[in-house]
C-alpha cells in the first residue's frame, strides 16, 4: 500500500449547512449527486450524507457530535497572525472553538474547533514543520 491519502470524507447531517460553513471559510467545491468535492492542496475533502457514508462503508450510523470519534483534521499555516485570522472567520461561519489559539508545549501556536457537525480541525502554526511555497507539508527527519 502507498503511504499517501487522496480523499477524506466527512459525514455530514446537512449537505447545504456544511457545505455554506466550508464556503464561509474560503473553499470552493463542486456537486455532484448530493456529494460535495473540494480540492484540498494535493488531496481531497469530500461531504457527503453521514447516513450514506456509514451505509457505503458497511458500519452502522451512529449520532453525531456526541463526543470525540477518535479524529482530527489539521491545517498548517505559515504564523500565529494566520492561525488567529483562521480560527476567528471559523468562529464567524458557525464553528464552536474548543481550543482558543495559544502557544504550544512544542513551540509553536494552535487553536480547534468544531465544524456544524462536530468535525475537529486543528489550526496550527508548527516552526519545526515548514510548509513548501505551494502550502504542502514536508515532514522533516525527527530521529
Amino acid at each position: 500500500m502507498d503511504q499517501r491519502i487522496t480523499l477524506i470524507t466527512l459525514g455530514v447531517s446537512d449537505l447545504r449547512r456544511s457545505t455554506s460553513f466550508y464556503e464561509a471559510l474560503g473553499w470552493r467545491g463542486q456537486e455532484v449527486e448530493e456529494t460535495v468535492f473540494f480540492q484540498a492542496g494535493g488531496m481531497g475533502l469530500v461531504l457527503w450524507s453521514r447516513e450514506k457514508l456509514a451505509r457505503d462503508s458497511g458500519v452502522p450510523a451512529l449520532p453525531s457530535g456526541d463526543g470525540f470519534d477518535g479524529i482530527v483534521l489539521a491545517q498548517n499555516l505559515r504564523s500565529a497572525e494566520e492561525v488567529d485570522e483562521l480560527i476567528a472567520r471559523a468562529e464567524s461561519a458557525g464553528a464552536a472553538i474548543t481550543r482558543a489559539p495559544a502557544e504550544t508545549f512544542y513551540g509553536g501556536y494552535a487553536g480547534c474547533f468544531a465544524d456544524p457537525d462536530g468535525h475537529l480541525w486543528e489550526i496550527a502554526f508548527n516552526p519545526g514543520f515548514p510548509l513548501e511555497a505551494d502550502g504542502s507539508l514536508r515532514i522533516p527527519e525527527l530521529g
